[in-house]
């Protein structure tokens, strides 16, 4: 009798032609589970009425145009209320299915290459990861926004069940923690590729890596575990409901079991890749596998499989052929290995590998704690007594196999070097990659690979060989992030220059200071009267002193090397223009020349420019200077923009970041600046959100304008890609600002975008602004924050 702790087959289901790469528990019907094949299908399995055992087809999905490499499943909502089902394919697409049809409901394009991995939240948002690198999130049929930072593939992904985190895992051995489509931290530690990853709680996360070890993690970067026990590369784990225990699966043909942090039982396959595996609702396992066969095993002795089919299994694994490579048993000599004897010793633990010479063969045997015996888990070949095949050179290196491979039928020949210690699929891929060919042809390419190496299987690489997707040698940027200036740092507008421009008027009445205190004191109204959002008119820097910027413009000029003085009469004409952009009642309007000089003298030594570039900042918001350098000539706002955005960079004087901010903020005073800004939103929001973490309170206040401007812009608009990144920039800008004003401007633009837009209110929610927010809710001085606050928690219910 098995030992109450001890899993065994359950039952195995055919169905699938070929590699079963994907597997998820159901939450309809009840103990159903969702496979997905390499033959283009995925099946939906329910079980079967008691006291049959096993499982029966339900549902067969079609609609991917190559391979299925994935699936998940998206809770259930008021419209589908069985939930629904995403795959992910080598077609590079996601198809999203309800559980009564065979064709996709709607298909998610997005992606360049293979979409491997998937995970779902709430509100329906669903995570994705590619071999191009980057991860996406979905909403309603649309990307909101785009994880980019990995630099080779993304292999693994999950959504953390709450405060809006979200976890990659890639073949560049990083994972990385984003928060609203930032990344937040960087964890490393693996020393191959990350293959898999698995939610433990809020705070806690499995790992499992290529280089044969699964990792526990602390979401705040602690590595609080690592655990050893397979052999070669481990592509799969779910965790069972106690959140302690779990499983893995891997290229060492196994299944294993942890219990109580150590490998209590392993179950040996008769395949060799165990691809994937889930934890079925009454805790049972499913596995899938190179084989094309789906495996449940159990710990429940009446749904254990029949005492004959229970043989059979075990006669099958005992007819399999093990390359040495395969399961690190190490180089095997005949002379030195002990017979049959050797068997009637005990072994030490679950899953022990024990090798013996029976005649001219050597057989492998694995120790079973719940049967207290040796089973034999195959023949093995390819040992040192065996002659190996010579290595081919090709290309200054050494391969086990070099194939001559046409695929046009009169075209030239294409070489494709290969190692037995290498993935088929993943060497067919960077085949057809270095080659510019159709990735429809990876199945043919690998199915080439693996019929012309029959005998020869794929074994742990070396620690010196490289990956196919991260490559010895990668260069990977330093993760340091450049400092802002220090905390109190001043103004250059204030201080020792004389020039008073701290935080400017802001038109629009979202300063109290300067709107007469329209949004003062809080005790006469209630905040179920909303003053504060949407709101969209742009909100600009007014505040300017002529003479003072003249001063200081005059003074730098001075001492500006040569090539760069200006002549008094450039100045008189550039003060001319500041006057006439100033004073709304100026009877001079701003002229060609003025506007030519002006842009030309925004060029001037970064650490000179910045009182040309507050006349800047001033003269945009007049229409015909708007007009000119905003969109006269496309290119010319083009051109506008990325100067702006070159004196953004993270590495950049404080004060040409802040003026540059609040020129692009004034460029919403005119609808040739907003459309422009619309059209650069992507760069534009990107750059500036690298301007978080710089400690300034007049660039937090700056940026937090530009994002309300941007959300402004948007309101009652239908793309929802742009309103996600709103929400992305405002939520990782609330990480960092300290400041009450940029915080109320925050609250402003979070309110205006979800504002009478339930997919907008949705991704909020998924993004963790409702947890990120409330601490506001208290706040009394100034009284809008708190106000704004609980406005926006509102909308958000």
């Amino acid at each position: 009798m098995a030992s109450p702790n001890s899993y065994k087959l359950s039952c195995s289901i055919p169905g699938h032609e070929m590699d079963v790469r994907g597997l998820s528990a159901a939450f309809f019907p009840d103990g159903a589970f969702v496979s997905v094949s390499r033959d283009r299908t995925g099946r939906v399995w329910v079980p079967n009425a008691s006291p049959d055992r096993g499982f029966t087809e339900m549902h067969c999905m079609t609609g991917h145009q190559n391979f299925v490499s994935c699936v998940c499943i998206i809770a259930p909502s008021d419209t589908y209320p069985r939930g629904l089902i995403a795959t992910g394919g080598n077609d590079h697409n996601i198809c999203v299915f309800t559980l009564d049809q065979p064709q996709p409901l709607f298909t998610l394009k997005g992606h360049k290459n293979t979409v491997c991995t998937l995970s779902s939240g709430k509100f329906g948002t669903l995570l994705s990861g590619s071999w191009d690198t980057t991860a996406k999130v979905w909403l309603n049929e649309k990307c909101m926004m785009t994880l980019q930072g990995h630099t080779a593939a993304v292999w693994a992904v999950v959504i953390l069940p709450e405060q809006g985190l979200m976890l990659s895992g890639s073949a560049d051995k990083t994972i990385k923690l984003w928060k609203a489509g930032r990344c937040e931290k960087t964890f490393t530690g693996h020393e191959d590729c990350v293959r898999g990853l698995a939610v433990v709680s809020d705070m806690e996360f499995f790992s499992c890596s290529n280089d044969t070890s699964i990792r526990r993690w602390l979401v705040t970067g602690e590595c609080v575990q690592v655990y050893y026990s397979h052999t070669n590369y481990i592509y799969s784990l779910a965790v069972f409901p106690n959140g302690q225990d779990f499983v893995s699966t891997g290229e060492d043909r196994t299944l294993r079991i942890w219990k109580q942090g150590e490998c209590q039982q392993t179950i040996r396959l008769p395949a060799q890749s165990v691809w994937c595996c889930c934890i079925l609702p009454n805790g049972d396992i499913a596995v899938g596998a190179s084989d094309g066969l789906i495996r449940v095993f159990t710990e429940v002795e009446d749904r254990m499989a029949s005492p004959q089919d229970l043989q059979a299994f075990e006669d099958e694994l005992s007819k399999t052929t093990i390359d040495p490579k395969t399961g690190d048993l190490g180089d095997i000599k005949m002379e030195d290995l002990p017979g049959r004897d050797h068997l009637d010793e005990p072994g030490n633990r679950d899953g022990q590998t024990r090798l013996i010479k029976e005649g001219q063969k050597v057989e492998a045997y694995q120790w079973s704690v719940a049967d207290s015996r040796w089973m034999k888990i195959g023949d093995v070949v390819g040992g040192s007594n065996q002659q190996t095949s010579k290595k081919v050179n090709y290309e200054g290196k050494e391969y086990d196999f070099v194939f001559t491979i046409d695929i046009n039928e009169g075209g030239p020949s294409m070489k494709l070097p290969y190692n037995v210690t290498d993935d088929p699929w993943l060497t067919a891929h960077n085949f057809l990659q270095k080659n510019e060919l159709s990735p429809m042809f990876l199945d043919q390419v690998a199915n080439f690979i693996i019929e012309n190496t029959k005998g020869h299987t794929l074994g742990a690489a070396p620690p010196s060989a490289a990956d196919p997707f991260t490559g010895t040698g990668r260069y990977i940027p330093g993760s340091g992030t450049p400092t802002g200036a220090p905390v109190g740092v001043a103004d250059p507008f204030t201080g020792n220059s004389h020039y008073s421009n701290a935080s400017g008027s802001i038109k629009g009445c979202i300063d109290t200071q300067s709107c007469g205190g329209a949004y003062s004191s809080a005790a006469s109204r209630q905040t179920s009267t909303n003053i504060y959002f949407p709101k969209t008119d742009g909100v600009t820097f007014e505040q300017a002193n002529a003479t003072q910027i003249m001063a200081k413009l005059r003074e730098l000029n001075g001492g500006a090397p040569g090539e760069y003085r200006l002549s008094e009469e450039v100045l008189g004409s550039l003060e001319k223009l500041l006057v006439s952009v100033c004073d709304p009642c100026a009877s001079e309007q701003p002229t060609t020349e003025q506007i030519s000089l002006l842009w030309k003298t925004s060029h001037w030594p970064e650490d000179i420019v910045f009182p040309v570039l507050d006349i800047l900042r001033l003269a945009v918001r007049h229409p015909q200077v708007n007009e000119s350098l905003c969109g006269g000539d496309a290119d010319d706002g083009v051109a506008l923009c990325n100067h702006l955005l070159s004196l953004m960079k993270p590495q950049a004087r404080p004060a040409n970041q802040m003026l540059a901010l609040r020129t692009l903020c004034n460029c919403f005073s005119g609808w040739r600046g907003r459309a422009l800004l619309l059209a650069q939103r992507e760069a534009v929001l990107s750059r500036a959100a690298d301007l978080c973490s710089v400690c300034n309170k007049n660039i937090h206040i700056a940026l937090a304008t530009l994002v309300l401007n941007y959300a402004g812009s948007l309101h009652g608009q239908p793309d929802l890609e742009a309103k996600a990144q709103c929400l992305s920039v405002a939520s990782a800008a609330l990480e960092s600002v300290q400041d009450k004003e940029a915080v109320f401007r925050l609250l402003v633009a979070l309110g205006t975008t979800v504002a009478s837009d339930q997919t907008a209110q949705d991704l909020a929610k998924s993004l963790g602004v409702t947890s990120q927010i409330a601490k506001y809710t208290s706040v009394t001085d100034p009284a809008k924050v708190g106000e704004c606050c609980q406005l926006v928690l509102k909308e958000l219910q």
